[in-house]
């Protein structure tokens, strides 16, 4: 009998988003469609250059594993997540909106440390492109010890978020929770998270996979970094090396999914896009969902894209909790 559906482990940020011109991100110095690593003193220069902007922010506990594993919660997974929050008002908000997701967490979570719960400026230009610059604070500290085996070992599946390999002891506890997972008989699935995490931490993925993972999430630009080809078909081919499915998330055009056997496109609804910021997080999450609940590859893959197409029309990396039932009637 499994007490969780799936186990999950990433960084704790409190998101900001902010509405932004591509000027803007000129004038700033911030890299479209990407997410930059900065330290405390940048992201609040990046603040205070924008305090014209703030009367339009929104605030949301975040993080890209948190958001897929808060949506498979809000779609009626029982969850559970490992992450680092210090002892602060983000850390006090973030534990708060976990639990009221329904998704458990170690106990070390409630016995904070010192210091500043990581933090995500997402600004978002009129394209719906979001460029996200991360102050991790005490998410850099994410380590083995965050990890709960005993919660991980009653789970059926594990969650890896591929931000991890930016900190060595995060990238740590990622191939730790694999590990551990695989040696339990825990399924387990990893996002490459962002084309830079692929291109300047492609090795430490790597490290992250080990041996290979189940379950492989990715966009089309992080299966071509990560593969080093140059069409979808070759991304297709080489990621096979890596794993035993996966999803390729297409934007509006769907994704690609390898089911171990064959495969399939399934498309995605015609939608206005104002925000992307999310879309794959919660693509992973309705994905999980479906595989959890014995769907078959096609059907939760056209889960996850009308999921994914959601989140895209409106402003904020997750849907309210009853969105997630209002998709479900679509399939049920």
């Amino acid at each position: 009998m499994h007490q969780y559906d799936l186990y999950g482990i990433g960084a704790a940020l409190l998101d900001t988003e902010i509405e932004v011109s591509d000027e803007d991100l000129s004038t700033l110095g911030v890299e479209k469609g990407v997410m930059t690593l900065v330290d405390d003193t940048r992201q609040q220069q990046l603040v205070d250059d924008l305090q014209d902007h703030l009367i339009t922010a929104r605030r949301a506990c975040g993080g890209s594993g948190a958001n897929t594993v808060i949506a498979s919660s809000y779609f009626g997974l029982k969850a559970f997540y490992s992450c680092k929050v210090a002892a602060d008002e983000n850390g006090d908000f973030y534990r708060s909106n976990l639990g009221a997701a329904g998704v458990d967490y170690p106990a070390s979570l409630q016995e904070a440390d010192g210091g500043t719960t990581g933090k995500c400026l997402v600004l978002i230009t009129p394209d719906a492109e979001r460029s996200m610059n991360t102050y991790l604070g005490i998410s850099e500290k994410l380590s083995v010890a965050e990890l709960d085996q005993e919660a991980l070992a009653s789970s059926r599946w594990a969650y890896i978020e591929g931000y991890l390999v930016s900190s060595d002891t995060g990238r740590q506890a990622a191939i730790t929770l694999r590990e551990q997972a695989q040696q339990a008989g825990v399924k387990t699935a990893l996002s490459l998270s962002d084309p830079a995490m692929v291109q300047f931490f492609g090795e430490g993925l790597r490290e992250m996979i080990g041996g290979g993972v189940d379950m492989l999430f990715c966009n089309r630009d992080e299966a071509l970094g990560f593969t080093g080809t140059d069409s979808l078909d070759s991304a297709a081919e080489a990621l096979r090396d890596y794993c035993l499915s996966f999803a390729i998330t297409l934007g509006a055009d769907g994704a690609l999914l390898w089911d171990g056997t064959q495969l399939q496109r399934v498309t995605s609804p015609e939608v206005h896009a104002i925000d992307t910021n999310g879309a794959g997080d919660m693509f992973a999450g309705a994905f999980l969902y479906g595989i959890n609940r014995e769907m078959g590859f096609t059907e939760a893959g056209e889960l996850a894209c009308r999921a994914a197409a959601q989140v895209v029309s409106q402003y904020g990396p997750r849907l309210q909790a009853e969105q997630h039932s209002e998709l479900l009637a679509t399939v049920i």
